[in-house]
């Protein structure tokens, strides 16, 4: 029997100040991104955590405070006890949105043309040197 097919994501990038990226990990479109926070911060000095709604789970949050990371990050819509954060900070996370913006203009990574992952990896590796330099 054939593995059903895994569609490839790369919802996890770590950038630096001014928008470059530093790290992109590769999942399965069907795996809870938070579940990759802790590998994509790995090894990084990171003083600011920044993130969307879906990264307000407890283990993300509590694994930050113990590393001394401000964590920026809105509650969910449904959580009863309401999460104060820096709204003004929260602003700068357009330039994350723009990587991702940057990276799907490129066909191939837009359509994920890739089948291997390590192959699509390779793909976004390729265009964020171009973002880089």
């Amino acid at each position: 029997m054939k593995e059903p097919k895994l569609w490839l994501c790369f919802k996890l990038i770590y950038i630096d100040k001014k928008g470059k990226p530093v790290r992109i990990i590769v999942s399965a479109g069907q795996e809870a991104d938070c579940t990759y926070a802790p590998p994509l911060r790995a090894g990084l000095s990171v003083k600011v955590l920044i993130a969307d709604r879906g990264y307000d789970v407890n283990q993300v949050i509590d694994t930050a405070c113990a590393g001394g990371i401000k964590v920026v990050i809105p509650s969910k819509r449904s959580w009863k006890v309401v999460r104060t954060y820096d709204r003004e900070q929260y602003k700068e996370r357009h330039r994350i949105e723009n990587v991702f913006r940057w990276l799907k203009q490129w066909r191939g990574i837009a359509t994920r043309y890739a089948q291997r992952s390590d192959s699509f990896l390779a793909a976004l590796y390729l265009r964020s040197i171009f973002l880089v330099f």
